[in-house]
């Protein structure tokens, strides 16, 4: 009977030995698991941001035109005129005129004798592609004027001095005023170191309502601190 069992558990041990290992499994790709949330235990939902880089359209050609011939001055309104022929550039400029000039100064003198005046046409010079000017084309006559006056505080006087500097402009012989519009009037009143000014196109003065008082016209006139 030992023998018997002893022949079993030895036959036991061969069998055992015998029995193949099952084959080794290969290794599985890793799996991206949601990671738990450490206070709830949840899968967390945060996810990589995509680019927020904003997407431009391609940028268009912007073609730009020359500059038109215009009638009127850089301060003032701006129309297009094809009144005179192609072929210039136009540049803004001034011209002499000292006949006028002279008659001027003499009229203005005669209301008080150290002021200086003087009057130019403003206009534009048609500038040709070699840079040379072809012709200047005059736009208006303006007139510049300087005066003394014992106080700039006092408006009543500085408005009476623009009333008689414009009967002189007004009394100009319209022969020798040049360009088709209203030119522009610049008076500058001087005091010791002060001075004070009133620059306006002569279509303004006019334009002034009647019975106003000379302080009142140079408070409509005056030129901005």
């Amino acid at each position: 009977m030992r023998r018997i069992y002893s022949a079993l558990l030895f036959l036991s041990l061969v069998l055992f030995a015998c029995v193949p290992g099952g084959p080794s499994p290969e290794a599985s790709p890793p799996t991206l698991e949601p990671t738990p949330s450490a206070a709830t235990g949840l899968p967390s939902s945060d996810v990589i941001p995509v680019s927020t880089t904003e997407v431009l359209p391609p940028a268009k050609l912007i073609a730009t035109l020359s500059t038109p011939h215009i009638e009127q001055g850089p301060d003032g309104p701006v129309t297009e005129s094809s009144s005179y022929p192609g072929g210039c550039g136009f540049q803004w400029a001034q011209q002499d005129l000292p006949e006028l000039s002279s008659l001027f100064q003499q009229s203005v003198q005669e209301l008080q004798p150290e002021a200086q005046a003087y009057a130019f046409a403003f206009g534009e010079n048609c500038v040709l592609a070699d840079g040379t000017v072809d012709r200047f084309i005059p736009m208006e006559t303006d007139f510049n004027i300087t005066l003394q006056v014992a106080d700039l505080a006092d408006q009543d006087v500085l408005g009476g001095w623009i009333v008689e500097v414009m009967q002189v402009i007004e009394n100009t012989p319209p022969d020798l005023i040049v360009g088709p519009r209203p030119g522009r009037v610049s008076i500058i009143f001087k005091s010791g170191s002060g001075s004070a000014g009133a620059i306006f196109y002569i279509d303004q003065y006019r334009g002034l309502p009647a019975g106003i008082s000379n302080a009142e016209i140079f408070q409509q006139l005056q030129t901005p601190q």
